[in-house]
């Protein structure tokens, strides 16, 4: 069993799609089991897209104190739910809708109102739980996807939000990728967090892959910030950092790169 703090990052690669849920089943858990027994809550923000159906495996799981889980979003668009296109409505129909998590555990973004003050809302929301005196919350889990642009939230490569360093929540109507108003987590909070994970598959997100990991060899793992690639930026500043891939996605990565990749048996906490 690794200890968080005896490697800033970390790289799981897994032969399947399955195998890659499993494993994120496993690690999702016992890291929630090690946040309750250390602060009594576990904090976690999670991003849309393929992602929750990778995580859908925690539903059957055993032995999870879901009320003591408080559930974020990474990102949203700014759609009511009932749209196709609302993160929060994939979460809810692949996972939070078939486990016993408090309504008011789970913080959603606010619909039918401007982005700017959807943003400030969940901003709110962030100091009510974490406290309005902290410089930025610590969040013992984000889980992150990354665009093939090597977007991630809706951070995108080249847009003005990646300098915000005050607010912990902002909004965007200018979004590359449709629909165009979102609300976001920022950098700063992002990097705050106790365990920042990536989850990528598919061969679409090969070649972005192996620009993340173009560390001159002997470098391991480390992931040199781009601001062309803001999945980048998102390294923890006194955290850790988790890739999570399939073989599809991982397909290019430098045999170096590979040969460092963590067991699949276990958890990594």
């Amino acid at each position: 069993m690794l200890n968080p703090s005896a490697a800033a990052q970390v790289l799981v690669v897994a032969p399947t799609t399955a195998t890659l849920t499993d494993k994120l089943t496993r690690d999702i858990c016992a890291l929630a089991e090690r946040a309750i027994g250390a602060r009594g809550v576990f904090t976690i923000a999670l991003s849309g897209g393929s992602l929750p159906k990778m995580l859908s495996g925690l539903a059957t799981a055993e032995g999870v104190e879901w009320d003591k889980w408080h559930v974020f979003l990474c990102d949203e668009r700014c759609v009511p739910e009932s749209d196709p296109e609302s993160s929060m409505a994939t979460i809810r129909a692949l996972l939070l809708s078939k486990v016993p998590i408090p309504a008011s555990h789970v913080h959603a973004m606010a619909q039918g109102v401007p982005p700017e003050e959807a943003a400030a809302q969940y901003e709110a929301q962030l100091r009510a739980l974490f406290g309005g005196d902290a410089p930025v919350p610590r969040f013992d889990a984000l889980m992150l996807g990354c665009g093939p642009d090597g977007h991630t939230a809706s951070l995108f490569p080249g847009h003005a939000l990646l300098g915000e360093r005050a607010r912990w929540v902002a909004h965007l109507t200018d979004s590359p990728k449709p629909p165009p108003a979102r609300i976001t987590l920022t950098l700063p909070v992002i990097r705050a967090a106790r365990v920042v994970a990536f989850v990528a598959t598919g061969d679409g997100k090969a070649a972005l892959l192996r620009r993340v990991f173009a560390a001159p060899e002997g470098r391991g793992l480390e992931v040199v910030e781009d601001a062309a690639l803001p999945c980048t930026l998102a390294k923890p500043s006194s955290g850790q950092l988790v890739w999570y891939l399939d073989s599809a996605a991982a397909q290019a990565l430098p045999m170096d790169v590979m040969d460092l990749a963590a067991s699949l048996h276990g958890s990594l906490w």
